[in-house]
């Protein structure tokens, strides 16, 4: 239950900042600055030759993309059809879904995962259906997050529905992995956006600096690329976090599932850097606390890793 109420919490919180700040640190301020290590190693420099997000598709924008209708997952009275690909001015590209509850009770709909071309996307999709009751809902894919995984064609959509008593927030299943392929699957973009400064990679799981923004919507925003390839689904936060030799508190926790990528950001709150009198960012040390996302024992603490920027 406390993890329902949680997952509410925060897709109501999402909900309300989504239009302003979808993305947090992944603006477009061009205020961005470049992580650098500050170590003298080749294995931690600027990876030159990986593609900018802007170079990953010659696919024209106006390629219109579509899906097969489909059955994504039938279970206990409660169907869900993916019935189109929908593309919304504001919200972005997105899948139109038909929800059929035909149980006796209440329920609600909503994501455990959400993953596009291999890329972990934050959803804000929870939607509840009486019972007996059906609901035209769509499932949108950040157009922000997209963007800066550098993902243009959308070829993949990997999703893990999350169902549960709307009255209780007792769960009454969870989903295995349901997949929808695109019209643009043959084409979608693969190549990860990973330019930058490597961080840490170790069993599996890379962690890459790409960048610093110190003018996003909550503050400063740390941008960072996770691989995951450690044969589990790991979540990955942040401990003793100093800028400028002065300790924050920072925002950032993440979930990446095995095999898939993702594009997020370290978020510090400008009342944080106020408070110690700090107006640049010159130098960051932190640890990574890496996780299994599923018993929550620990899988490894980092040793203090410590960049600048330029």
């Amino acid at each position: 239950m406390q993890r329902n109420m949680k997952r509410i919490a925060a897709v109501l919180c999402l909900a309300v900042f989504a239009v302003m700040a979808l993305g947090s640190g992944q603006s477009d301020s061009g205020e961005t600055k470049q992580i650098v290590s500050n170590e003298e190693s080749e294995n931690a420099s600027v990876n030159e030759s990986t593609l900018d997000s802007s170079e990953h598709s010659e696919t024209s924008p106006d390629v219109t993309v579509t899906i097969d209708e489909q059955v994504l997952f039938e279970q206990g009275g409660i169907v869900v059809t993916a019935t189109e690909y929908v593309t919304d001015s504001i919200w972005g590209d997105g899948v139109k879904l038909l929800l059929e509850n035909n149980s006796d009770k209440d329920i609600t709909v909503g994501c455990n995962a959400l993953m596009v071309n291999d890329y972990m996307i934050t959803d804000l999709f929870a939607s509840s259906i009486a019972a007996g009751k059906k609901s035209n809902e769509i499932l949108y894919l950040s157009s922000t997050q997209l963007k800066a995984a550098g993902i243009e064609n959308v070829g993949k959509i990997e999703i893990y529905f999350h169902v549960y008593d709307s009255s209780t927030y007792n769960t009454i299943f969870d989903t295995e992995c349901v997949t929808i392929q695109t019209s643009e699957y043959a084409n979608m973009d693969t190549m990860p956006n990973d330019a930058g400064t490597e961080l840490y990679n170790q069993d599996g799981i890379r962690i890459v600096g790409k960048t610093v923004d110190e003018n996003s919507f909550w503050g400063t925003a740390i941008l960072l690329y996770l691989e995951n390839n450690s044969g589990k689904n790991v979540g990955i936060s942040v401990d003793d976090m100093s800028i400028n030799g002065f300790m924050m508190s920072p925002f950032f926790s993440t979930t990446v599932y095995d095999g898939k990528k993702s594009i997020d950001d370290i978020t510090i709150f400008s009342s944080d850097l106020e408070e110690n009198g700090i107006e640049a960012i010159e130098e960051v040390e932190l640890k990574f606390h890496i996780y299994d996302a599923d018993s929550y024992s620990t899988i490894s603490d980092s040793e203090p890793i410590t960049f600048s920027t330029q």
